[in-house]
């Protein structure tokens, strides 16, 4: 995306036109989960056609709006569906709206996917903090040049997802009786479910879930000094060992049923940090 800068300093400005909210945390919610954002009080409501330089979404449980306003009494703005390396947009329009956010103040984002699960002790409708990636897409959305006044050229990884926000989400879902995993989130590129081959290939590369998006908008993240915390919504179980056909709905279904305690714990998160 040439002058990513200046196309996200239009975005900026066509948002802060629609509200006088300065948000402070970005929500992006992935499949079936965008539920959260009709939570948001004051809320103002921007379809991505309206927004310059947005893409737009294209995909089932995705409503394609961004939404500003306050969730526990701070000012948020959540993305009511994502985009998708497979539909063929390009990494940098793919986490554009993270530029946009942190253009817009905010310092934290929550990140939220639906995903498969390949750990064996887990199960569909589990929750899972993300503790680290695996970008098994073959792309990283900062190829090319390197805008200084966005990030450093060589951004450093090893602390992408926040590690104090991984403990305060620990602690409020065991306070709100939310059983939660931890592990490793594989990124792939998708629009396929995964053979049972490359599924145990990846369980022994260490990843505990998979999934299609979260890695670039996660990188971008980093690269922007953003602090992570990555919420994995298991829809299914992918056990290369056990696997059974799979289809999107199946994993909208599943990401719905286990809305309510996500919910209540991405509140109660926002309620606590800072």
């Amino acid at each position: 995306m040439e002058n990513l800068l200046s196309k996200m300093n239009e975005a900026v400005a066509y948002i802060e036109e629609q509200t006088n909210i300065k948000p402070e945390f970005g929500l992006i919610l992935g499949s079936g989960l965008g539920e959260l954002a009709d939570e948001i009080e004051e809320a103002v409501k921007i379809d991505y056609e309206k927004i310059p330089n947005f893409p737009v979404s294209t995909v089932e449980g995705h409503a394609g709006k961004l939404v500003v306003g306050k969730l526990q009494g701070k000012p948020v703005i959540a993305m009511q569906g994502r985009f998708h390396f497979y539909e063929g947009y390009s990494m940098q329009e793919v986490t554009f709206p993270v530029r946009v956010m942190k253009g817009l103040g905010v310092h934290s984002i929550v990140v939220t996917n639906a995903c498969g699960g390949m750990n064996k002790d887990f199960e569909p409708g589990d929750l899972m903090l993300i503790e680290d990636h695996l970008n098994m897409t073959g792309a990283n959305p900062l190829i090319g040049p390197n805008e200084s006044e966005l990030g450093p050229r060589f951004p450093d990884m090893s602390r992408a997802y926040t590690r104090e926000y991984i403990q305060t989400a620990k602690d409020v879902a065991q306070s709100l009786d939310i059983n939660v995993q931890q592990g490793v989130y594989a990124g792939i590129t998708g629009p396929t479910y995964m053979t049972p081959a490359e599924l145990i290939m990846l369980r022994n590369l260490g990843a505990d879930t998979i999934g299609m998006s979260t890695v670039p908008e996660v990188i971008v993240a980093s690269h922007m000094g953003l602090k992570v915390l990555g919420i994995s919504c298991v829809t299914d179980m992918a056990i290369g060992e056990e696997l059974e056909p799979l289809t999107h709905e199946q994993v909208v279904q599943v990401a719905n049923r286990a809305k309510p305690k996500f919910i209540k714990l991405v509140k109660e998160f926002i309620a606590k940090v800072q």
